[in-house]
C-alpha cells in the first residue's frame, strides 16, 4: 500500500467514526432546519464531549484526592486539580478532533492541540474568576428560594452561611459550565477548526 493509499484509508476511517448517539443527534439537529443542521450537529456533539470531559475532570480529581494526592495543602489541591483539568482537555481534544470535526485536517495535530488547550485554559480562568466573584452573591440570592424545596425533600436542612455558600457554589458552577461550553465551542469553531465549511 502506498503512502497516498494509506492516507485515504486513514481519512476514510476517521470520517466514518460513529457512536450510538449519532442518530439521536442528527435527528435533533435536523429540527433546526437544513441550513443550520450541520452546525447544530457539531454543537450537540461538542456538548456531549464537554459533558464527558466534566465527568473526567471531577472523577479524576476525586480519585487523585482519595489515593495518591490527598488534599493536605493548597499545593496538593492545585496539583490534583491541574492533572484532572489537563487530562480532561486532552480527552476533549481527541474526541472533538475525531467526532466533532473529523473533516478538519489542514493543521497538524500538535498545532490544533495547542490552540484547543489555549481556548480551554481561557475558559478555565474565566471559571475561576466567575466562581471567586459570583458564588457568594448567587448563594445569597438563590438560597431563600431553594431552601424550602430542599427542606421539603430532605426534612432537616439548616440554612446557615455554610449551606448558603455550598448552594451558591453549585449554582454558580452550573452557570459557569454553560458559559464556558458556549465559549469553547465558539472559539474552537472560529479559530481551531475554522478550516471546515
Amino acid at each position: 500500500m502506498t503512502t497516498t493509499e494509506a492516507a485515504v484509508v486513514e481519512t476514510t476511517d476517521v470520517r466514518h467514526f460513529r457512536t450510538p448517539l449519532d442518530g439521536i443527534i442528527r435527528y435533533a439537529a435536523n429540527r433546526f432546519g437544513p441550513t443550520r443542521a450541520k452546525e447544530m450537529e457539531r454543537f450537540f456533539r461538542f456538548a456531549v464531549v464537554g459533558a464527558s470531559g466534566a465527568v473526567i475532570d471531577l472523577g479524576l480529581l476525586f480519585i487523585l484526592q482519595q489515593t495518591i494526592i490527598p488534599p493536605t495543602r493548597g499545593l496538593t489541591v492545585a496539583l490534583a486539580s491541574g492533572i484532572a483539568f489537563f487530562t480532561a482537555v486532552i480527552s476533549n481534544f481527541v474526541w472533538t478532533r475525531l467526532w466533532v470535526y473529523p473533516d478538519s485536517r489542514s493543521r497538524s495535530m500538535r498545532r490544533q492541540l495547542a490552540m484547543f488547550t489555549l481556548v480551554s485554559v481561557a475558559g478555565g480562568l474565566f471559571r475561576l474568576l466567575w466562581m471567586a466573584l459570583m458564588a457568594f452573591p448567587i448563594g445569597a440570592l438563590v438560597t431563600p428560594i431553594a431552601a424550602p424545596v430542599i427542606q421539603a425533600v430532605v426534612g432537616e436542612f439548616e440554612v446557615n452561611q455554610f449551606t448558603e455558600a455550598r448552594i451558591g457554589s453549585i449554582v454558580a458552577q452550573m452557570i459557569a459550565m454553560v458559559i464556558v461550553m458556549m465559549w469553547n465551542f465558539y472559539a474552537n469553531r472560529h479559530w481551531t477548526y475554522n478550516d471546515v465549511d
